[in-house]
């Protein structure tokens, strides 16, 4: 199977078409106020079309309220709800049911305490994205550069699609995918040249990296 590759947190057209031209089957799109790649309206609206059908849209809130996300699938209108905040089962189910779209659910990863919440977010998620834990005094749950221990998923039993994120980038992707099984790979921080500004190259070169994982994978 395929692996899948998302870049997160693009915000300008030229980035943007660099992930599409390069092959990345997702495109995240940060709506979040406090994190340095968050979007307007206006920007999203410009960037989904642009995208087209090209990817997969990614729309990336924090505990956003239901008036939020309808202004975000109407400008946007994603493919997937990426979900990165206490979001609980119960509040998925509901957003599931009043927008009808896919739901990543993002669970924050230090120890293998934390997977305990795995199983009752996957009876209504349709992705499970794991991602390194913020520190207590951080101000966003992501997109911190940040690696956690990825041998804490060698033994998760999960039936759904699962992608990891926090602090890849091309050297350690390969280590990632071998250690955590995962069947994606989350990219944001590990592409930009300063926080919330990608760098093309890095983009390209993540993505040949994930390519090369994936052959080496089949082999």
């Amino acid at each position: 199977m395929s692996l899948i590759v998302k870049i997160c947190g693009l915000s300008t057209r030229e980035t943007l078409e660099v992930a599409l031209e390069a092959g990345a089957d997702m495109v995240g799109f940060v709506f979040f106020p406090p994190s340095p790649r968050h979007l307007s309206l206006e920007t999203a609206r410009d960037l989904g079309q642009h995208t087209k059908r090209r990817a997969a849209k990614v729309a990336l809130t924090v505990d956003a309220d239901d008036a939020t996300l309808a202004n975000i699938v109407e400008v946007l209108q994603p493919d997937i709800l990426q979900l990165h905040g206490k979001e609980s089962p119960a509040r998925l189910r509901d957003i599931k049911q009043k927008f009808g779209l896919q739901l990543m659910k993002v669970i924050a990863v230090e120890t293998t305490a934390d997977l305990a919440l795995v199983p009752a977010y996957a009876e209504v998620a349709d992705r499970i994205l794991f991602d390194a834990r913020a520190p207590d005094e951080a101000t966003r749950p992501g997109g911190l550069g940040a690696v956690f221990d990825w041998r804490l998923l060698e033994k998760l039993d999960l039936k759904l699609p699962f992608m990891v994120s926090g602090g890849l980038d091309a050297q350690n992707i390969a280590q990632a995918v071998r250690v955590s099984r995962a069947g994606g790979v989350d990219v944001s921080s590990g592409v930009e040249r300063s926080p919330g500004i990608k760098d093309p190259e890095m983009i390209r070169a993540f993505i040949r990296a994930a390519r090369a994982t994936e052959e080496l994978a089949v082999r």
